[in-house]
């Protein structure tokens, strides 16, 4: 086993997987979504997944017999292309690679790539457990599974490659779901709150946490959560959305 200090935590290195522990004591930036716009959005896409690319905005839904990969104008918010997972498979994260998509499953070990272009499935790979969020950082994949782990991945084969576990001010940080990958960070929606985290992926620790409390629809409850978010590319903006919420938000970190 190899053990570094790092900043004032430790981590510890075994067989690909990264630890570390977090003072309690450390302060977390707290930051809030300055909105810089409003666009229409789909009431039925129970959104898991959402990402830019190339002037175009992916979007993975879920629910089984409901779940679709689509394509759509980031601009206006217009569906440009849609199909449909086969049931009883249950969207979940998605990200781009290339000229291909990979996209996640909830409880079906599944992780489908799709054509970019043409969204069509062209292969499957399998994994372990649950799948919940992924993005890409140009090297390898990002995956979240519900729990405090974050998983990297092969982006051609879908192979597990490594781990880390998330803290927040010393303590695990669970219910890591949609990703986003962006700036040498992770920007992960935490299910069933109104925050995204930014995590440093080398360490695991969260160096932002945003309260995006204000943005939450008053009708929304139960599953109608938070999720869904994208970087706009050469900005410091992202998209951000919630499950069947009918606004796509353009917003701004900024502190609170």
């Amino acid at each position: 086993m190899l053990i570094s200090t790092r900043h004032s935590g430790q981590q510890s290195v075994q067989q690909g997987v990264t630890t570390t522990t977090q003072n309690a004591t450390e302060s977390v930036p707290r930051l809030r979504a300055e909105v810089l716009a409003r666009l229409p959005h789909d009431t039925s896409a129970f959104t898991q997944g959402l990402e830019i690319a190339d002037g175009v905005l992916y979007e993975s839904t879920g629910l089984a017999g409901h779940s679709t990969m689509r394509a759509l104008d980031p601009t206006t918010g217009l569906e440009l292309r849609r199909v449909p997972l086969t049931p009883p498979l249950f969207g979940e994260g998605a990200t781009v690679v290339g000229d291909r998509i990979w996209q996640l499953t909830w409880q079906d070990g599944v992780a489908i790539q799709r054509d970019r272009t043409t969204l069509a499935e062209v292969g499957r790979s399998r994994y372990q457990g649950e799948g919940w969020g992924l993005c890409h950082d140009d090297k390898r994949l990002v995956m979240s599974d519900g729990t405090d782990r974050l998983t990297f991945r092969d982006p051609v084969t879908f192979a597990q490659v490594g781990e880390v576990r998330v803290t927040n001010a010393g303590q695990p940080l669970t219910r890591l779901n949609e990703l986003e990958c962006v700036g040498g960070a992770v920007w992960a929606n935490v299910w069933q709150s109104n925050d995204i985290v930014r995590i440093d992926p080398g360490s695991g620790h969260v160096t932002a946490v945003a309260d995006l409390t204000a943005l939450r629809p008053p009708d929304r409850s139960g599953d109608d959560v938070l999720n869904g978010i994208a970087a706009v590319p050469g900005t410091d903006e992202f998209l951000v959305t919630g499950k069947d919420w009918q606004t796509l938000y353009r917003v701004r970190f900024v502190p609170a």
